[in-house]
């Protein structure tokens, strides 16, 4: 779980960090900072799953910092030296409140309290992966991405093109988003057979519905209908070719 705090005091910011690393040891910092500029930049930077918010903010209050997402897909767990707050936390959805100075058994509730709801969301997320992709018999429509800050469920039809980058997969989607992965391509094939992605090369995987042409020249690639060309191994030849001709006919 990544995580970023934002308190104007660096000595509950330090103790915040020290409390989490000595109880959560899964838990990543991701950044801390003392103002409503440095939080903002910071959450958009690094998306985090958990943020510890001050209320009282040197530039405003922890509210006006939230007032800038249209969208808050992180837990919040605001952090405030005022009782009263609770009321106003409550009424942003807030996962938990901790009260100044940080008591350690609080904080670890509270944490512990974020991390069942958002396993519990990770959860969700996969199940109704498993029951589209069921519902389809054979052929895979969804999957789930775990990038280095979130799962992200994605459908198969979406994905132009995978690209391996050593241990990592890099995926480009229809909607010009690219998706790096921790996973090598090759698990990527086998998971993705008969759900029209087709391995050209030993780094490409392609979505045979996203290519324009095959040109022989240059050794043979592939012209995708988005204009990039992805390069066909003399070995996957025949096996891209009978692939393309078989498509024509579905």
């Amino acid at each position: 779980m990544n995580v970023i705090i934002i308190d104007d005091e660096a000595t509950v910011r330090n103790t915040i960090s020290s409390l989490l690393g000595e109880n959560f040891p899964d838990i990543r910092i991701m950044a801390s900072a003392g103002s409503i500029g440095e939080g903002y930049e910071a959450v958009v930077k690094h998306k985090p799953d958990l943020l510890f918010l001050d209320i009282e903010l040197p530039d405003g209050t922890g509210f006006d910092l939230l007032k800038r997402f249209q969208q808050i897909p992180f837990k919040i767990i605001f952090v405030t030296g005022h009782q009263e707050y609770a009321l106003d936390a409550i009424k942003v959805s807030a996962l938990d409140y901790i009260l100044k100075p940080v008591d350690t058994d609080e904080l670890v509730r509270a944490v512990g309290k974020a991390c069942e709801i958002i396993n519990h969301e990770d959860q969700q997320l996969k199940f109704q992966a498993l029951k589209e992709n069921l519902q389809s018999k054979r052929v895979l429509k969804r999957i789930i991405l775990h990038t280095s800050d979130h799962l992200q469920l994605i459908s198969v039809s979406d994905i132009i093109r995978a690209e391996a980058d050593s241990n990592y997969t890099s995926f480009c989607l229809s909607d010009r988003k690219r998706i790096l992965v921790s996973r090598t391509i090759k698990e990527f094939e086998g998971l993705l057979t008969g759900s029209g992605m087709i391995r050209v090369h030993q780094s490409h995987l392609v979505n045979i519905n996203y290519i324009d042409r095959f040109v022989k020249k240059d050794g043979g690639y592939l012209l995708l209908k988005e204009g990039t060309k992805i390069p066909v191994s003399p070995s996957l030849k025949k096996k891209v070719m009978q692939a393309l001709t078989d498509h024509l006919y579905e």
